[in-house]
This record gives C-alpha cells, structure tokens and sequence, in this order.
C-alpha cells in the first residue's frame, strides 16, 4: 500500500514544478513543470484514484490532493518523524539570518543560509565602495542599544573588532540651518569599515568554523530561491528548477514581501496572510561625493555633524558624512555624504517606467502578445528571476534619476541654509531607490515597489508555522533596526530548535504570531534607534525580550 502510494505522488512530483494562482484573473490555475506546462484539473482525473483510501502521502503530511493542496492555499500538515539530525534552511542572509544560524549552531542544529547577495551579505547592512577613499554606508547609517542579549552580543562584536562606538555628533537639522544637536548617551555604534563589514565578519566566523572546525553551518550564495515544495515529510527548495536540497524546517529570514513571495503557494496560508498585512515605505537614496567639505551652520561649526535627521524638508529626512565617520576624516579628500528622502517623497517619485522596462525585457525573451492564458505564468516566472530583479536595480530611467538627484540636492541646500544654486557640483552621485518585488494586481506582472522599511508590525520576535514547519524572522517583527533584526534571528533559532528538540509531537505549543494584529511603528524615516532623544516613543517590546 505505501509502495502504490509512494508511486503515485513520485509521479505527479517527480520533477520540480511552481504553482501560480491568479484568483481573480483566471478560473483555472496551470501548473508548471521545468519544461511543460498542462491543466492541474485534467492531471486530477487522470491521476488521483476514484475512491479516497487512508494511505499515508509521501509528503509526509496529512492526506489532501497535493494539487488541490497547493493552489487553494490549504495548510501543510507535516506528520513524518524529524530527522535524527535536522537541518534547517534559512533564506535570506541579513541581521537576522546569520544570528538565526549562529544561534542554531549554538544550540547544535545544522543550518544551511540561502543568500542573493553577488558581493556580499547583511541585507541592509549595506556599503558601497567606489575605492579606499570614497565609502559610502547606503543603508543603515549606525545603530543603538538597549537590549541586555543585544547589549552582551555589541560587546563580543567590539572585542572581536568588528564594531566600534561612533563618536561623531548628530542632531536634527531644521530647514534653513538650525542644527540641534542629540546627548552623546546613548552611544552608537557602526562597523569599523562600513555597515556591510559587519556581515562579512559574520560570515568570515561562519566560513572559517565550516572549513576548520567542522561548523553545523553552511552558506549558499548568490543563491535566488524560487520555490519552496512540501514532499516525503520535508521542505524543497529549489532555484529557478535547480534542487537546491531538503530541510527539516525552514526560516524566511527576508523583509515581508519577499518572504510573501516564496510563500504564497507553499502551502502556508497563516504565514502567508500575516505577510499581506505588512506595510513598506520607499525610500530613495542618494551618494554624493563632494570635492570641499560642505558648508556646514553656524551652529555646527565648531563641531561639524557627522549625521542629522532633517526636519521640514520633503526631499531628505538624514544627510551623513561617511568621510567623517568611517574614515575620521573632515579635510582630505572626497566628502561623502549619503541622503536619504522621506517616505512621502518616495511615494511621491517612484520609478514610473517599471511596467515598461519589464515589458521589454520579457519581449527579448518571447512574443507575448501569440501565447495567450500563457503570457501570466511565464511572465511570473521570468518576472522573479535574477536576471529581471538585477536590471530593474541597476536600471532606474534616466530621467528620473536626474529628477530624483536634483530635488535632493536642493534639499541638502535648503536643509544647511544655502542659497539656492550655491551648493557646489558633486564630483560623484548615485541615485538608489530601496524596493521589493510586489505583485500588481491591476497589470498582473511583478513591479518594484518601495520596500526600505516597515511601517507597521505585530511586535513579537518572530513568527512560527508548527503544522508546517517554517518561521519567519525579520527586524519587521519588533520594529525597524538592527537591534529588532539581531533579536528576532536568535528568537526563531530558539524557538525552532525547542521544537525540533521535542520531536514535532505538541504542535499547538509552538505556535507564534499566526494571528497577532499589527500596529503603526514610530521612529524615523530611516528606522528606530532606541534610546536617542527624539526617539523616546519607541515600543518597549525590544527593551523587553531577553532581559
């Protein structure tokens, strides 16, 4: 019986295939293979045996058609055993992954991290080298404490030299050079040669302890996951119908619509409905390098800031002096400066072209207009991978990189207390928009779509599907920072491996953060920093957790 049973499901699986279920805009989902694609609703006649029988599937679940499993969102049920020596696949390689993976290790469970990153980790952990002396932080800018775990982890990353407290001044900047500068308590830290060091120390530990030490954790990059398929009692996972291993469990370790992305036809729909309530703001940045120090207010003269959130200027909410602050720099050289915009400006002025750009990268691949239903499955695809994701980030229309560059600078002017026009020609600039691949629902096509932080959460440390073995981790959970992150990676690697550890037999004690409501977050436009002085209003669930 478990043989017939096996045979079945092995032939209506035996290749790795992607689902794609377009609810309102078509009746009958299709269901793609790696080289053919047919009607899921013919392959149920044909395949699935007239009278329902009480033989185990081989997905190690509870017994429900696989297709109808999988296209109507119906909940994986895992019941097959975990494994002796279980191992965990984390998908993203940010703040909170690698600190999922090393909190795994500590608690002696294998982990895999899947990671997109061509040059590196960390996520928003992000820095740009243009050479030795122009650096810029284009992401997070620096990071507070105030966390006991978080506070004992600082502390090992400062021994160890991989971060050191910033000793730089920053304060608010109001519209026409009134700069007011925060309390040097509480103290900020950043990594010694730019936010992204600090993941590629992280990972350099990791690396090493795999290599000489025989470490529980291995990195896979650049890897883009594409799927996430439930079968013979374990996870899947494949990139782009390349198999990529199975897992025991997994951890969706990247910011809420990536991870919805993955999920929404995995068979995870409390996960995958928590993701939908998640909200993103846009953000644009910009890196400019000038060949003079910048003019600075009077009242920063004395001490030149080294960062300040602006206030009253729709176009920039943080200008930041990488020069000062990575190099202890303030004459030689080339001033970097990293700004960053509001949200609202964001909103205001994202790329338009996007639907365009996609339009013609896809005619490239094939007719469109000749392949009818077909044209939304394949466009999915092509949509989601590397190829697409890379041309959209580096290809933002001219026009409105020079639109976007232009409005900034002039807020750098007006934020300083310049006269406009007067602000000298950067000698380099690059204009970067944070986004995230989010479904149209009106073009039926994956458009960019602001995702630089969130702006609601449901303030616990992580969420985690017991029935169907998977966990989300993100700063998104707690907050907005890298505290938040560094938090919420070692609560899931906790809380996954107490449920491995228990052998899966008392699912409903596992359960986390299915059905918690979200709230509006405070803070910045560029995150929370708690414990800095405009920053007050924070929620105490970070200061909470682990003390």
């Amino acid at each position: 019986m478990n043989t017939a049973c096996n045979h079945h499901h092995h032939h209506l699986l035996s290749s790795s295939f992607i689902l794609h279920f377009p609810s309102k805009f078509s009746k009958h989902p299709t269901l793609t293979f790696l080289t053919k694609t047919y009607n899921p609703i013919s392959a149920e006649k044909k395949d699935v045996p007239k009278k329902p029988t009480r033989r185990k599937s081989s997905y190690g679940s509870s017994r429900k058609s696989v297709l109808r499993k999988t296209f109507k969102q119906e909940q994986v049920t895992f019941t097959a055993p975990i494994s002796e020596d279980p191992v965990v696949a984390i998908i993203g390689g940010g703040m909170s992954g690698l600190l999922c993976a090393l909190q795994l290790e500590k608690r002696g469970v294998r982990s895999t991290v899947f990671d997109t990153g061509i040059h590196g980790l960390g996520g928003r952990m992000g820095t740009r080298m243009i050479d030795p002396s122009m650096i810029f932080d284009h992401a997070a800018q620096f990071f507070t404490v105030s966390n006991p775990l978080f506070s004992e982890l600082v502390d090992d990353w400062s021994r160890k030299g991989y971060v050191r407290e910033s000793v730089g001044v920053i304060g608010e900047l109001e519209a026409g050079g009134d700069f007011v500068p925060f309390p040097s308590s509480p103290p900020r830290y950043i990594a010694v040669n730019g936010m992204r060091t600090l993941a590629d120390s992280l990972l350099s530990q990791l690396e090493t302890l795999f290599v000489f030490q025989s470490s529980l954790v291995n990195v896979v990059r650049p890897c883009w996951i594409s799927a996430l398929e439930p079968y013979n009692g374990m996870w899947h996972l494949s990139e782009n119908g390349k198999h990529r291993g199975q897992f025991d469990a997994i951890v969706i370790a990247h910011n809420g619509k990536c991870a919805n992305r993955l999920l929404s036809s995995s068979g995870l729909p409390l996960v995958a409905k928590q993701m939908k309530r998640l909200e993103l703001s846009s953000i644009w940045a910009l890196l400019a390098a000038f060949e003079d120090p910048l003019p600075l207010p009077a009242k920063a003269v004395a001490v030149p800031f080294e960062g300040a959130f602006v206030k009253g200027i729709d176009s920039v909410s943080w200008m930041g002096n990488n020069t000062q602050k990575l190099l202890n720099s303030q004459n030689g050289g080339p001033h970097c400066w990293t700004v960053f915009s509001t949200a609202s400006f964001g909103k205001k002025h994202k790329v338009p072209q996007e639907m365009n750009l996609m339009k013609e990268l896809m005619a490239k691949e094939f007719e469109i207009k000749n392949l009818g239903a077909l044209r939304y499955f394949l466009g999915m695809e092509f949509a989601r991978s590397k190829q697409v994701f890379l041309y959209l980030k580096e290809n933002i229309p001219t026009a409105t990189a020079e639109k976007v560059k232009a409005l900034m600078l002039a807020g750098v002017e007006n934020a300083l207390g310049l006269l406009n026009g007067s602000l000298k020609k950067p000698i380099y600039t690059r204009v970067q928009l944070w986004y995230d691949f989010q479904q149209d629902k009106v073009h039926l096509s994956l458009v960019c779509r602001g995702a630089a932080l969130p702006t609601n959460t449901p303030s616990i440390p992580c969420i985690f599907d017991p029935l169907g073995r998977a966990g989300i981790c993100g700063d998104w959970l707690l907050g907005s920072s890298l505290e938040a992150a560094a938090l919420s990676g070692i609560s899931l690697a906790d809380h996954t491996a107490d449920y491995l550890k228990s052998g899966g037999s008392r699912p409903d004690e596992f359960a986390v953060g299915l059905h918690n409501d979200f709230q509006p977050l405070q803070g910045h436009d560029i995150g929370q920093f708690p414990g800095l002085e405009s920053n007050k209003d924070i929620c105490e669930a970070q200061v909470q957790l682990g003390a």
